[in-house]
């Protein structure tokens, strides 16, 4: 299911995963690991070996590194390197040992590339792979005397059990550094430490810090409140020591079976990654700063970077990139390049022309400018700028004058931005302007029907710009961007839509990766036939809903016949997947209960709190998604059709799921809200159960074996365990499981009008008031092949 971000995409198809090995944790005197073996820690989570890269050395063999990765990954995760800026190239593989002195080393072709450079006071050492991933050398004998450990010399991956903090007594740092690109593991320019105000910082070449995690209030850093827990389940327990001696934070998993990853991405970004068995990828859980541009320089210098556009990074006017290859690796340090170079002092070259401007609108200031005070017009503020050979850029506006000296960086669109104005040689100007003029003659020597056509276009275009424009001002308004994608895009982003997630009545949907970073959900909609206005008129009202519980719309594709729509990607898939599915974790009762309690808010918010009551006609465990942290988010909610406040309207082109109908579908009665609340009662059972309600999963020769029946008779006798998923082992919280019976049954009862509303749904679970004991459902019951009996 997962948006396989470029980075990892480029990562595995160039790592090679050392294909044998060890069954020990431990390295010992005699013992030389070579390429093909490797330690493996006694949980099996982690290994140690050799593995090798892409890139090729100057010999054109590949190069070796020794380091950790996750053991029971399929795809090559480094965690820590040891020799990231030296590695093995040559012709022989290299040996990972214990020194005679007791140190560790690598040996490459009889040379020491790499060694702990340990203070070791006794040569009977061993070196020890712990479940926590930290590479330990210590004593033989005393396993307390520890003289050297890969968790203080940390490398991009902040492990459970290691820190990032300092010594106050000897200065050391515990500091983490990215790599250099997603294959080459040497020092990237990106680096995190806490600092003195204790107060996690993200760093660009070790000076420059763009990012904060705040300071640490006791339970969170106060700039991350999504550490709290309170956004969903917590998965760490976070610890942060202060005081005479050393200062430093650091976490530890409450499941130490969950592969969890937080790191310092090559793009500048400090991630938090998760491994999900069910996509067989790693999960974005999270990631600071929030958005890739606000990385400094995470462009390189002379480019543009937009948040949400692809590609992410552009050269500015008259450049080039510098090296497509780094790019691709995703290391952008070397940005891009002049075109032509510029005439140096303002004076005319031969050809009589002097340097001139190219102005960019609308991005934010790149940093360090430098003002003057005897500049009263743009025109002289060009002119200082013309007059000095290292000058590149300049603005000028109420603040005055001020210009740049050679390279830009960290230059960003801004809606809200300023103007700059780009030196660049006069040819540059010149060859627009041959380009330009080809282009006039070629029009020229047109038919005055093709000119004609062409103004046309225009005025179209221009129309269909305002209208577009309007659909994204309105979104704004509301707080919520709304992406506008070509086909193209949404092509290359989803690999041409190789990579299928799932599909429904309305379309198939598909994995797409946005600008490196952002994994997305992509559906395809199949026999729509709506017109582009009415298609971007629904995107627009669907765009403003917004609700935790529900999936977020993240743009859409208009294009000829195709219609597209791009939504947030939900890592831990669909409900059904967990609950029916042997390939889906098994969810503890904590969670069926959060899960529970969301889709009811999320469907209360659709019926009560947007501008027009919204039904989805189709509640099932399939269109209810789960993000990293379990919390669901109700999926396909803008399918359903828009009913005002009136409610006798007869809704007849959509119809549910069997099994979670409610009567007047069938009966043709007018459908209404409790619909949805029927549907939801149906999953509750399911969510209860772990198995399906559909008639061809309950089917039995008792008939009375029928499950929504059992909750209905089982609520009085007060034996609501037994009805609970067996995969539990009865660790649920009874108070619990009964409740959720009692509204289970108040939701699918007959008649809409004992049902109860989705508002009153999140009252019972949430404990503000009890529901009384239910009826048993009449039709359920008679289709059990039971009495007519009203009640209990």
């Amino acid at each position: 299911m997962r948006l396989l971000q470029l980075a990892l995409v480029a990562l595995v198809s160039s790592l090679h995963t050392p294909s044998s090995s060890a069954d020990t944790d431990t390295l010992s005197h005699g013992r030389v690991l070579v390429h093909d073996e490797r330690l493996v820690s006694s949980n099996g989570k982690f290994a140690l070996g050799f593995f090798q890269t892409g890139k090729k050395s100057s010999s054109n063999t590949l190069n070796s590194y020794l380091g950790i990765w996750f053991n029971k990954v399929p795809k090559l995760t480094p965690v820590w390197t040891a020799n990231g800026d030296n590695p093995s190239a040559g012709p022989t593989s290299p040996e990972f040992m214990i020194s005679s002195d007791g140190n560790l080393i690598i040996l490459a072709q009889r040379t020491i590339i790499w060694t702990a450079q340990a203070n070791v006071t006794t040569n009977d050492t061993v070196a020890v792979l712990a479940d926590s991933g930290n590479l330990i050398l210590r004593s033989s004998s005393n396993s307390s005397d520890i003289f050297w450990q890969s968790f203080d010399y940390p490398t991009d991956t902040l492990l459970s059990g290691a820190k990032i903090g300092r010594n106050m007594v000897t200065g050391f740092s515990h500091r983490y550094v990215s790599r250099k690109n997603v294959i080459d593991q040497a020092p990237g320019v990106y680096s995190a430490e806490l600092r003195v105000d204790d107060a996690i910082y993200l760093l660009w070449k070790s000076s420059e810090a763009y990012w904060s995690s705040g300071v640490w209030n006791g339970r969170f850093f106060n700039l991350i409140p999504e550490m709290s827990g309170q956004s969903g389940p917590n998965m760490c327990n976070f610890t942060f020591v202060s005081n005479k001696q050393e200062v430093y934070f650091s976490y530890t998993l409450l499941n130490e079976e969950m592969i969890f990853r937080s790191f310092l991405d090559v793009s500048g970004q400090m991630q938090t990654r998760i491994w999900s068995d069910v996509a067989q990828d790693w999960i974005t859980a999270g990631a600071g700063p929030k958005y890739q541009c606000s990385v400094y320089a995470t462009c390189g210098p002379f480019t543009i970077c937009t948040d949400n556009a692809i590609p992410l990074c552009k050269c500015l006017k008259g450049f080039s990139i510098r090296s497509p290859e780094d790019w691709e690796l995703k290391d952008r340090t070397g940005g891009c390049i002049r075109n032509t170079p510029l005439n140096c002092g303002g004076h005319k070259n031969k050809s009589g022309m002097t340097d001139k401007f190219y102005f960019i609108q609308g991005v934010s200031l790149p940093p360090n400018a430098n003002g003057i005070q005897n500049a009263s017009s743009a025109n002289e503020c060009a002119q200082v700028c013309l007059g000095t050979c290292s000058c590149t850029a300049y603005t000028y506006g109420q603040g005055g004058c001020y210009f740049w000296h050679d390279e830009l960086i960290n230059i960003a669109a801004d809606d809200n931005g300023e103007t700059i104005y780009l030196r660049l040689a006069a040819k540059e100007f010149q060859s627009w302007k041959y380009s330009k003029r080809a282009t006039i003659i070629g029009v020229t020597i047109g038919s005055s029907t093709a000119v004609l056509g062409l103004i046309f276009l225009t005025v179209i275009w221009s129309r269909l710009r305002r209208k577009w424009s309007s659909l994204t001002v309105d979104n704004y308004q509301a707080g919520i961007r709304i992406t506008a994608f070509s086909y193209i895009d949404l092509q290359r982003a989803t690999k041409k839509f190789s990579e299928k997630l799932g599909g429904g009545s309305f379309g198939s949907v598909f994995m797409g990766c946005l600008s490196d970073s952002v994994i997305v959900a992509v559906k395809r909609l199949e026999g729509a036939r709506q017109g582009d206005k009415q298609f971007r008129a629904e995107v627009s009202s669907i765009g403003i809903i917004h609700h935790r519980n529900l999936v977020k719309l993240i743009g859409f594709c208009c294009e000829a016949d195709k219609r597209l729509l791009v939504y947030e990607h939900m890592p831990n898939g669909s409900l059904d997947s967990h609950l029916f599915q042997s390939h889906g974790s098994i969810l503890d009762w904590a969670i069926r209960y959060q899960i529970a309690l969301g889709v009811a808010r999320g469907l209360g918010y659709l019926h009560h709190g947007c501008q027009d009551c919204i039904i989805h006609c189709d509640i099932k465990p399939q269109n209810i998604l789960l993000d990293a942290s379990f919390v669901p988010k109700i999926a396909d909610f803008g399918m359903a059709k828009f009913l005002g406040r009136d409610f006798s309207r007869v809704v007849t082109t959509m119809r549910g799921t069997i099994g979670y109908l409610a009567p007047e579908w069938i009966s043709g009665t007018a459908i209404t809200s409790k619909v949805d609340v029927y549907s939801y009662g149906m999953v509750l059972l399911e969510i209860i159960s772990g198995k399906m309600n559909s008639s061809e999963h309950s089917s039995s020769d008792d008939s009375a074996d029928y499950y929504p029946v059992q909750v209905a008779h089982k609520l009085l006798h007060g034996d609501v365990l037994s009805l609970v998923d067996a995969n539990l082992h009865g660790d649920v919280n009874k108070e619990e499981v009964e409740r959720v019976c009692k509204v289970a049954c108040w939701c699918i009862q007959d008649s809409e009008f004992d049902r109860p509303t989705m508002v009153e749904v999140v009252q019972f679970l949430e404990g503000i008031c009890e529901p009384e004991m239910p009826p048993v459902p009449r039709l359920l019951h008679a289709i059990a092949g039971g009495s007519h009996s009203t009640g209990l």
